[in-house]
């Protein structure tokens, strides 16, 4: 799968999934549409949403995002919505094809990284073809960010 990413510049992120890297090894990415309620929409403008514990399932030929929480609108009384429900993902069939056989086949995980609005204004997410990470492979990639830390440090007093 191609990785589609829109360019940085006109996206306004609204939660970003940092653990995701550190937990899985991000294989690939591409963008995806997500299904709001009005006052979801309203709320996320705030930017109080997380997406740190949330993954994408297939339940009858879709993909849902679950476990994702965007908080209640508060001047939305009566008609808020859930704030942890099931939201559907728009993607292309052919997306949804290659998603699906990467995660029945391969075993393979769809992790949300970031929950943005898009230059015109449409909520989208970043999903992520990942494969969860082994603890060795954990203390691997720490021990490599505290090299990379202890390097800058080194170069920095040298120069």
């Amino acid at each position: 799968m191609a990785s589609k990413r829109p360019a940085d510049s006109n996206r306004k992120i609204i939660a970003d999934n940092r653990k995701a890297r550190f937990n899985y090894e991000i294989e690939d990415t591409l963008e995806a549409g997500i299904e709001l309620k009005g006052t979801e929409v309203k709320a996320l403008r705030e930017g109080k949403s997380m997406i740190a514990e949330s993954y994408a399932s297939q339940e009858g030929g879709e993909f849902w995002l679950i476990n994702s929480y965007i908080p209640e609108y508060l001047q939305a009384n009566r008609f808020n919505h859930e704030p942890r429900r099931k939201r559907k993902l728009l993607l292309h069939k052919r997306e949804m094809a290659k998603l699906a056989l990467a995660v029945h086949k391969d075993g393979k995980t769809i992790v949300p990284l970031k929950l943005y609005f898009n230059d015109k204004g449409r909520a989208k997410v970043e999903l992520a073809l990942a494969r969860g990470k082994k603890l060795h492979d954990k203390r691997e990639t720490e021990r490599q960010r505290d090299w990379g830390r202890e390097k800058a440090r080194l170069l920095k007093t040298a120069g």
